[in-house]
């Protein structure tokens, strides 16, 4: 297996130790990389009812064969744990150039176990470390303070993934940061590195790993390069970034507003034209891509002189989500979580309940301690301020909206996540693939496990080459099928790594991973190492608890609405979730893959363990 170091760098912060840990051959073969090889890692050290903020929870940053490779859009990274939010599989991935660079010091990846006992961080510079003190960077300083600072005390050619004050508070859904506005954004992976008392990683190198066949590589570099070059959502992405999406996700009923209770909105308020005629915009790219989706705003305000982003989810949450069409609000919302490294998703979705909440007269004025009302946005701002700080109400929000539910008293159909994590910008009544797949997806409400927003449409080719016919959108006949395909298939974005936006089909893929490795696979390979991975995460959540019952979507997000694309639709899960147990070979009492399922995909210690 070309393409890897063939270790990860073992941080015991407990000890203050560093090591190497090798990687056997057979397990980059099974396991290929990112979150799939996080997740073999991780497995060894779950036990039931593990708490997830114990120095025992490992905290894994995984490159994959393809990152540092040369190949388009494949400067990914995937940062994985027990989640602080859920309790359950955690995942989140980034971009920018900390992933080069942090394949470029010699390593594979980062396993981190411990506590440190004062706040520390870590440098890694071409196959050496140090645990650095960070006393005089915790508490002190926004996430984009930090690096500036680590900038000036290393020098050199550097990336910098830290946490903020969010990350500091165990905040449940905070986040870790890079490359300035660069961010792990879901799972609350900023809770689990501030509570071994890591403030950042820091990374630093040129390394390459050997290919198998560099001529080929070369070939399907320009093949890719043309395959981007000709795709029609390309010249989108460069000019409004993901938020191009806007105004069609309102049209095909995608885009949830009103707290999922409504699918109308006046979408070209916050459409990706409207932030490029009002504000100074520019957009740029992590290593190695052609397109250069990130969103950047120059001088917003006297003292805010550059803004990352907003994208299509931070949009969404802080817009329709919470009938607000304040453009400054949502982008100053935006800022606020990116300085203080705070998930936007999670963070718009508590709100808008909140919201919700007190409109039906759920949460009181004394207990809110304010009027909540919608589109109020100094009131959305304030908010994200105090669940920053963890003051009166924001206390509670940042616990999410299962935590939130429970804590109320209200009925749990209300709250709008799956397995503790909330729902993102993309309604599951507008696909019913997207249904199921949020229901089964190993982290929760996750729209990139599936992605049937960008693949069950007419123009989509990816189905041709993995034996996926199309079907009709609204039709949940055959979806719990097919949703098994799609999801084993966008497991491996998270692997190879590779951004999700990537148009090169599954064929180029499969060879491009033949000529890094050395290794004849086929196309229809990628789907086994899917349901391998897909497999081993459930069987990790199956261990921490989960079962059938947790496969299911909350009433707020599936009964039908009466207005827009979606009028009348209800996914039916009873119907999808049947057929994908079925066609997944997994026990329908008890949730769990059954045992030959498991043994025939190589997860023998899963197959004992939970068998």
């Amino acid at each position: 297996m070309n393409g890897y170091f063939k270790n990860f760098l073992k941080v015991d912060l407990t000890d203050n130790q560093v090591e190497d840990f090798p990687i056997s051959n057979d397990d980059l073969e099974k396991y290929i990389g990112g979150s799939t090889l996080a997740a073999k890692i991780i497995y060894d050290y779950v036990t039931p009812g593990m708490d997830s903020l114990a120095p025992e929870n490992p905290l894994v940053f995984a490159t994959g064969p393809f990152t540092g490779s040369n190949v388009p859009m494949v400067s990914r990274l995937a940062i994985c744990g027990i989640s602080p939010g859920t309790g359950l599989w955690g995942e989140s991935t980034t971009g920018g150039k900390f992933p080069v660079r942090m394949k470029g010091t010699g390593y594979d990846g980062i396993l981190i176990t411990g506590k440190a006992p004062k706040p520390v961080y870590l440098y890694l510079k071409d196959g050496r470390a140090q645990i650095r003190d960070a006393s005089h960077l915790w508490g002190k300083d926004d996430c984009y303070e930090t690096q500036k600072k680590i900038k000036k005390e290393v020098g050199g050619k550097i990336s910098t993934a830290c946490i903020g004050v969010a990350g500091e508070k165990l905040i449940h859904y905070s986040c870790i940061m890079n490359d300035e506005g660069r961010a792990a954004g879901r799972c609350g992976m900023g809770a689990l590195m501030g509570s071994k008392n890591l403030k950042a990683v820091v990374v630093s190198g040129n390394n390459k790993t050997d290919l198998a066949d560099t001529k080929a590589v070369k070939q399907l570099i320009k093949d890719a390069q043309e395959c981007i070059k000709n795709d029609a959502n390309t010249n989108a992405y460069k000019m409004f970034g993901t938020n191009w999406y806007m105004d069609l996700a309102m049209r095909l009923g995608d885009a949830p507003a009103k707290y999922f209770t409504k699918s109308v909105f006046p979408a070209a308020k916050l459409h990706g034209h409207e932030f490029r005629s009002k504000y100074n915009m520019s957009h740029y790219a992590c290593s190695g891509c052609p397109i250069g989706c990130g969103r950047i705003i120059k001088d917003f305000k006297p003292d805010i002189k550059k803004v990352d982003g907003p994208e299509y989810e931070t949009v969404g949450a802080f817009g329709p989500l919470c009938m607000n069409f304040d453009i400054d609000s949502v982008v100053m919302a935006n800022h606020l979580c990116n300085a203080h490294g705070i998930d936007t998703i999670s963070v718009g979705v508590s709100i808008a309940f909140a919201m919700y909440l007190y409109e039906k007269g759920l949460l009181s004025k004394e207990i809110a301690g304010m009027e909540i009302k919608w589109g109020d946005s100094a009131v959305i701002l304030k908010l994200v301020e105090m669940i920053i700080n963890q003051e009166g109400i924001g206390k509670l929000l940042s616990k999410g909206v299962k935590k939130m539910a429970e804590k109320l008293g209200v009925d749990p159909e209300e709250a709008a996540h799956v397995k503790g994590l909330e729902f993102p910008m993309h309604d599951p009544r507008a696909y019913q693939g997207a249904a199921i797949s949020y229901a089964v997806s190993p982290r929760g409400a996750c729209h990139l496990k599936g992605s049937f927003y960008n693949l069950d449409n007419p123009a989509a080719t990816l189905g041709e080459e993995l034996g996926i016919i199309f079907t009709d959108k609204n039709d949940p006949r055959q979806k719990g099928a097919l949703a098994t395909k799609m999801i084993h298939f966008t497991e491996l974005y998270n692997s190879f790594t590779l951004c999700q936006f990537s148009p090169i089909p599954a064929s180029m893929i499969a060879k491009i991973l033949c000529a890094i490795t050395g290794i004849n696979f086929e196309t229809m390979d990628l789907l086994t190492f899917g349901e391998r991975s897909f497999n081993l995460k459930r069987a990790i959540n199956n261990k921490l608890g989960v079962s059938r019952q947790d496969d299911k979507l909350p009433k707020i997000v599936r009964k039908a609405l009466q207005e827009g694309a979606t009028a009348g639709i209800e996914p039916d899960m009873d119907q999808m979730l049947k057929e994908f147990y079925a066609v997944s070979n997994w026990d329908w009492e008890t949730g769990k893959p059954k045992k030959e399922k498991l043994i025939g995909l190589g997860l023998e210690q899963a197959a004992k363990d939970l068998y």
